[in-house]
């Protein structure tokens, strides 16, 4: 949450059209999920596998929540997509990340608000060397820049040292898939740039 208005104000710095776009801003509390999910995202706890074989940094019905109260806000604004960073290449096992999964979600909220909602998920096959590169075909090094200074991915919290590929503990699931996506990101786009941190 302390990166999220720092990342909005830095992209709407990088291009002023994608102010506009980004619309007004909500924040909405949703604690309630932590108060009633048992993870290490919502806990104290050591990252480690359920029986289940997913990671106990899994809240269950956080996706489907969050793409609930965004299609409210979209049916309010009478908007037609929602965009979200789900990734089945490169992600924990997580199911509600799971192409399949946003798709009957776009058909529920569809049904639900009787309205056709589409879900788009520019970087559900990529990797996160390609979401890199993604972001550097898309704004350029500023837009490559904001995000190893404002993001975070790390899941203890970590934001004390930066590393090349940005804040994070660079041992937990998630600062792992970012730092090894980074180093092959940072291969090719070094060569061909002067401008990156």
């Amino acid at each position: 949450m302390a990166c999220r208005q720092p990342v909005r104000d830095g992209i709407s710095s990088i291009k002023p059209e994608w102010r506009e776009r980004l619309g007004e801003d909500h924040e909405i509390d949703l604690g309630v999920l932590g108060a009633i999910s048992d993870t290490a995202l919502t806990r104290e706890a050591a990252i480690d596998a359920r029986e289940n074989g997913l990671p106990n940094t899994f809240v269950s019905g956080r996706n489907i929540i969050f793409l609930t109260f965004a299609a409210a806000i979209a049916y309010r604004r009478n908007l037609a997509a929602l965009v979200g960073g789900m990734c089945e290449t490169d992600y924990s096992g997580y199911p509600d990340c799971r192409e399949r999964t946003v798709k009957a979600m776009a058909a529920a909220l569809s049904l639900g608000m009787d309205r056709c909602l589409k879900i788009e998920t520019p970087l559900m096959w990529l990797d996160k060397s390609e979401a890199w590169q993604l972001a550097a075909d898309t704004g350029g090094p500023a837009l490559v820049d904001m995000i190893l200074e404002r993001t975070h991915t790390c899941y203890l919290g970590v934001r004390e040292e930066r590393h090349d590929w940005g804040y994070g503990c660079g041992e937990c699931p998630a600062c792992q898939l970012r730092k090894n996506g980074w180093r092959i990101f940072a291969r090719s786009w070094c060569q061909g740039s002067d401008t990156l941190t």
